[in-house]
């Protein structure tokens, strides 16, 4: 079965970038590329890909929210997160989907190419690439509290949340709260100032 890729990125030059690596360093031309997450779903149903690469922020919302799909769906599917967000915060949600391959798009060259290298030569679910600090406060947040999270940073409220993600406007809170616990954040204000700090958004 010949490698068959989808890209998913909204940054024009990292995605243009990304393909011409896969197909001058790596010899793939079976490349498709989309901008958002609607795009992704259409385009895995469309046909059959072999390789995922996708970003947590797509024009449309986060790929967080696909993933259970995706993960259902496509179970053979080799998934690798290419993202400027911090892996070690993703770490533990992404795990929830079986995907241990992140690749932080500051990565130089060569630790691109090892990653990259890895991702097509094994099994897309076996390898860790993504390493971080572990006293970050974000670490210990599960996929669907990311998900609150991402929109709790967008400024939407719980109602707006619970419609976005089609849950109970009780289940927000909950989750809301648990994110604050974890994140040792007093109120809102504090939450943002980590946020920001810790290059999550």
């Amino acid at each position: 079965m010949s490698t068959e890729i989808l890209l998913a990125d909204d940054h024009f030059i990292l995605s243009k970038g990304m393909r011409k690596v896969l197909e001058f360093e790596f010899g793939y031309s079976n490349i498709q590329t989309v901008t958002k997450c609607s795009e992704v779903l259409k385009e895995l149903n469309k046909k059959t890909y072999t390789h995922l690469i996708l970003d947590i922020g797509l024009a449309d919302g986060s790929s967080l929210e696909i993933l259970p799909t995706i993960n259902r769906l496509y179970p053979t599917l080799s998934i690798l997160i290419f993202s400027g967000r911090p892996g070690v915060v993703y770490q533990r949600a992404l795990s929830q989907y079986g995907i241990r391959n992140f690749l932080s798009k500051e990565e130089c060259g060569e630790r691109t190419m090892e990653a990259l290298r890895r991702f097509f030569y094994r099994s897309g679910k076996e390898n860790a690439v993504s390493e971080g600090e572990v006293d970050n406060p974000f670490v210990d947040l599960t996929a669907r509290e990311m998900e609150v999270l991402h929109y709790i940073l967008q400024g939407m409220g719980s109602n707006d949340i619970g419609d976005a993600l089609n849950i109970k406007q009780n289940t927000v809170s909950t989750l809301k709260s648990r994110i604050f616990d974890k994140t040792a954040a007093n109120n809102l204000k504090e939450l943002l100032e980590l946020a920001a700090i810790y290059n999550v958004s």
